[in-house]
């Protein structure tokens, strides 16, 4: 199992939009991804999931994987929340 700790620093927190982009990108994995915030952990491949844990700004999150790809899935899902500027 692979994962990673990051601080949630877009303003408005992990909203739909940048949460929409990380889903799809998890999604196209076959290891299982995880996000946990405070005592809760979905799948990253849930919008729904994710959504539900209205992780507001300033926030540790953690982004876990586990299967054949998690190296790959992992890196991919941490440059995408990078790119939306949604994790420092």
């Amino acid at each position: 199992m692979k994962e990673v700790n990051v601080l949630v620093i877009d303003p408005v927190g992990l909203h739909a939009r940048p949460a929409t982009v990380a889903v799809n990108a998890a999604s196209k994995f076959k290891s299982e991804i995880k996000v946990a915030f405070k005592d809760r952990s979905v799948n990253m491949k849930s919008i729904m999931g994710v959504m539900s844990l209205g992780i507001p700004t300033q926030s540790d999150i953690v982004i876990s994987a586990e299967g054949d790809d998690e190296e790959e899935a992992i890196n991919t899902i941490v440059e995408v929340l990078r790119t939306q500027k949604v994790i420092q």
